[in-house]
């Protein structure tokens, strides 16, 4: 089947909708998105058509199908469950030239619903002409990660300046490449970073001038997760596939990296605990160089860029340097290890607060608050601190938490090999001796962690079991 595609502006015309249920509602809900003056035809309503009804958004036929209920319409929709009311409805139709769709019946069609990627004004259809919506919905799925939720305010800024862009670049070619820079410029960036004045301001000096502006370098700080490829954010995935530099942690896998624009230029700059160490100073000055070059730099940490990252360090010296940079955040590990191994971080029975603890850095453990962090009820969430952990424990221990105290160490949290290791406070050191535990790991220390005994579902676990770590008993509301 051979469609014509077509996009309709029904706004303010009258459409009908045969039927019902709750397909018959999504497909009310649609058109009045486009601003239909719908009717709808069923002898009973389902619960949130029947409120359309009384809120007056809809009007309602309350009988069985009549033809004369097409007399006027433009478009047609039969969503009932009996193929013999949706083919009297396409029959109608066709007689009075109103374009008709039956709902997953291709043959009493005249046009197919599309699977949509909405982003106003900007809008993508896809139609396998009823032959296969579920592929479409993957395709649909698929473009709902490549484009940007900000192309849709880019297209409006370019409608609202149609007229300028149509008389200042008169030349196809000229006109092209406006739109190119546009779209590959900073006037995306702007609006992605939800700076629309900045954004129309730009455009309008580009417009003035004889030739669109030249790009602009850019830095965007980007969080890759703790591991798992799954887990990168949609803007994360669509700025590695824009980006021409990444600056990568030894920590981000090779996964993640293969995600990323196939020629963009991958530099390794390790940032890993006990592995080797390009100086911050190193990675500021190639950051500074590639922006200064024209180039999108991407900076591509695990976890989170502000979570014991450096982000913020990295984002004050490009501010002070002049050049553009945002930020992507990533899923911390405390969060995504946590749940993998079936961790509650907060727990209204158990813990109240949590606290993100790095081991590594400046004075390590030395400037922790050991009395407050030995309080009951709370999770403490460790980051790098297999190798100060005896030093730790023995600081908690000494301030009055309890010996008994649940733990978890979970080592290479999301990924495959993936293990969690139980036990108690006061076997803390000792368990990670046993299992040779190495980064990257992460400890939770408090009444959640027992939780990983019974809940954990990735990974392998380890629990020990001459110290069975069990809850206090649920309080009953």
């Amino acid at each position: 089947m051979k469609l014509y595609p077509l996009f309709a502006d029904l706004a303010g015309l009258p459409v009908l909708v045969v039927g019902g249920g709750s397909i018959a509602r999504r497909k009310v809900e649609a058109l009045l998105g486009a601003d239909a003056q719908v009717t709808v035809g069923a002898p009973r309503l389902d619960e949130g058509l029947a409120r359309m009804v009384e809120e007056g958004r809809v009007a309602w036929r309350c009988s069985e199908f009549a033809p004369t209920w097409l007399d006027g319409m433009w478009l047609a929709i039969a969503a009932t469950d009996d193929r013999s009311i949706n083919a009297a409805v396409a029959a109608a139709a066709n007689q009075r030239r109103v374009l008709v769709n039956v709902v997953d019946d291709a043959e009493l069609s005249r046009f197919h619903v599309p699977a949509v990627v909405d982003r106003s004004p900007l809008v993508v259809a896809i139609s396998t002409a009823g032959a296969a919506p579920a592929l479409a919905r993957r395709v649909r799925e698929t473009l709902e990660q490549v484009l940007d939720h900000a192309l849709g305010a880019l297209v409006a800024l370019a409608q609202r300046h149609r007229h300028r862009i149509v008389r200042r670049r008169a030349d196809l070619a000229d006109r092209r490449a406006f739109y190119d820079w546009l779209h590959d410029g900073p006037v995306l960036s702007l609006l992605r970073r939800a700076q629309p004045q900045q954004a129309e301001r730009i455009l309008l000096d580009a417009l003035h001038g004889d030739q669109a502006a030249p790009q602009a370098g850019s830095v965007t700080l980007v969080g890759a997760g703790p591991g798992h490829p799954g887990l990168l954010t949609l803007q994360a995935l669509r700025v590695l596939n824009e980006a021409d530099v990444i600056l990568h942690d030894q920590l981000v896998g090779t996964e993640i990296l293969a995600m990323a624009r196939r020629d963009a230029e991958r530099i390794d700059v390790g940032k890993r605990c006990g592995g080797r160490q390009v100086p911050q100073e190193q990675i500021h000055r190639l950051m500074l160089a590639h922006a200064r070059e024209g180039r999108r730099v991407v900076r591509l940490k695990g976890g989170d860029p502000f979570v014991f990252g450096r982000g913020g360090e990295e984002l004050a010296f490009l501010r002070r340097h002049g050049v553009a940079c945002d930020v992507v955040p990533g899923i911390t590990a405390a969060i995504a290890c946590a749940a993998f191994a079936g961790i509650p971080l907060t727990h209204r029975d158990h813990a109240q607060s949590i606290c993100l603890l790095t081991a590594h850095g400046k004075d390590a453990t030395d400037t922790l608050d050991a009395r407050m962090l030995a309080r009951p009820r709370q999770t403490l969430a460790i980051y790098m601190g297999v190798e100060r952990a005896e030093a730790l424990t023995a600081q908690l221990l000494a301030h009055g938490r309890a010996a008994d105290t649940p733990v978890a160490i979970i080592e290479n949290g999301t990924l495959p090999q993936q293990r969690v290791i139980t036990g108690t406070l006061d076997e803390l050191p000792r368990l990670i001796r046993q299992h040779a535990v190495t980064t990257p790991a992460l400890l939770i220390i408090g009444e959640v962690a027992a939780f990983a005994a019974e809940h954990a579902w990735s990974g392998e676990q380890y629990a020990e079991p001459e110290h069975a770590v069990s809850l206090p008993p649920a309080k009953v509301a």
